[in-house]
């Protein structure tokens, strides 16, 4: 299919008509490099649930969040011309939105402030997204999990929310974080092992220890409890934070 065909299939969208799902996201992209006004918000519309998430789950605050989304987005929008097509369009994205996320984090982390409750003020939509959430009855443990998760250091937690809350294949995890498949494997094992111990109280029923969390070892994998969204409380790293990488 050339770029006009995919330029065509996009403008359905405008008007009214079923959008062409066979249409591949490159076609998408390469009618957005090439002029259409319709190409990239219908490039967006496919990805942009997986993307909200993984921005939410990273930031741990859902107006962080969607800051941290737009300015992706719009430095896609500006570079989809120097897309090489070395990976896949939505991996070309993805990384783009986590790189955006990573960036607001060690900004948060050089100037820290105090978050609102939640990170939701009343009455905030955030991008309209739908909010990853729990159960009324698992309220509780939700809160807690996206406590734990908040304090992992930063590159554990986006290793993590890409492979165990995502759901990425690690040598996708690898592409989209530039880093090689065994940094995501190793981060997220100590990201595990930092969890399993913050978490612990939560298989037994008891309390939750007191002390510091920080010798922390591994939550299951496809662990539900993490597929909440996270609150950050402070946004500091620790400062033995991702050691592993050679």
């Amino acid at each position: 299919m050339d770029v006009c065909d995919g330029r065509a299939a996009a403008r359905n969208r405008t008007d009214g008509a079923p959008v062409d799902e066979t249409v591949s996201d490159l076609d998408l992209l390469h009618a957005h490099v090439a002029g259409d006004r319709d190409a990239f918000a219908e490039l967006f519309r496919r990805h942009r649930d997986r993307l909200w998430a993984v921005a939410l789950r990273t930031l741990a605050d859902r107006e962080e969040a969607a800051d941290a989304l737009q300015d992706a987005l719009l430095s896609a929008h500006r570079a989809a011309g120097r897309f090489r097509g070395d990976a896949a369009v939505t991996t070309w994205l993805h990384r783009i939105v986590v790189n955006a996320c990573l960036d607001r984090i060690r900004r948060r982390q050089a100037h820290p402030t105090v978050p609102l409750p939640d990170g939701v003020r009343d009455g905030d939509d955030g991008t309209g997204g739908v909010e990853p959430a729990a159960p009324v009855r698992d309220h509780d443990t939700a809160m807690v999990v996206r406590d734990a998760l908040a304090a992992l250091p930063v590159e554990q937690r986006a290793a993590l929310v890409l492979v165990d809350v995502q759901g990425y294949p690690v040598a996708e995890v690898a592409r989209i974080l530039g880093v090689p498949e065994g940094t995501v494997k190793s981060r997220c094992a100590r990201g595990r092992a930092r969890l399993a111990v913050m978490l612990g109280h939560l298989r037994t029923g008891g309390e939750q220890p007191p002390g510091d969390a920080s010798d922390v070892p591994t939550v299951t994998r496809g662990n539900p409890r993490a597929q909440q969204a996270v609150r950050s409380r402070s946004g500091r790293s620790r400062p033995d934070a991702d050691q592993e990488e050679a």
